[in-house]
């Protein structure tokens, strides 16, 4: 089982804690890991763009001139893709992007993804973050002492936490969020993942953690 150091919110060492193996200690499949990156980035894409075909564009549906005779080309609508304003032949339509991913796939690709972290050591892991009040630059000097500051940090609470969240809001490359919602593409986008002692907790055994949104965001 994967041991780390766990801190205090001013940097000091307050002993170890054991990650669990299931998250921390999994196989690293890059593979899985970038289908599983891509699938969830194609399901954000809404697919609204939207052309109009030669029945929805608005014109009269008279013949332009006579079939025979002109020495033109025939043709039978204004509303044709070959006339400015006509429709648009085969244009855009609306579209799910949505790509279907099994669920052990979804798990084995977050699980890989914080390992790899794990083994760079890009996860840290806190006693916990309570903030009492709203204040950017005591969560600041928190993240300071902690050793990391700078970069893109990924701080993953147990439970919502009104004060943490404004405090953070502020602050250019600090995202907060939940460990029943944490993702590959957050995990593999943040240069540190800053853990609370109880969402590490909360973590294990927790399946929907490793089933993470595809929804659009």
């Amino acid at each position: 089982m994967p041991i780390t150091t766990l801190f205090r919110k001013d940097g000091t060492d307050a002993g170890t804690i054991e990650l669990p193996d299931e998250l921390f200690a999994a196989p690293v499949n890059g593979a899985v890991i970038h289908q599983a990156v891509t699938a969830q980035l194609a399901a954000r894409h809404l697919g609204t763009h939207k052309t109009k075909k030669r029945g929805e564009v608005s014109g009269t549906g008279r013949k332009p001139w006579r079939q025979k005779g002109t020495g033109r080309a025939r043709a039978g609508s204004r509303r044709s893709p070959q006339f400015a304003g006509g429709g648009v032949a085969f244009g855009p339509q609306p579209r799910s992007y949505a790509q279907r991913l099994p669920k052990q796939m979804k798990r084995l690709a977050l699980r890989g993804a914080l390992t790899g972290k794990f083994d760079d050591g890009a996860i840290k892991v806190v006693e916990d973050l309570a903030m009492d009040e709203i204040k950017t630059k005591v969560l600041l000097g928190h993240l300071g002492a902690l050793g990391v500051a700078g970069g893109h940090v990924l701080v993953v609470a147990p439970a919502r936490d009104e004060s943490l969240e404004l405090s953070a809001r502020n602050v250019p490359g600090v995202d907060i969020i939940l460990a029943d919602s944490l993702n590959v593409v957050d995990v593999v986008r943040a240069d540190t993942l800053l853990f609370t002692r109880d969402a590490v907790e909360a973590m294990r055994g927790l399946p929907a953690a490793a089933e993470a949104e595809e929804a659009p965001a």
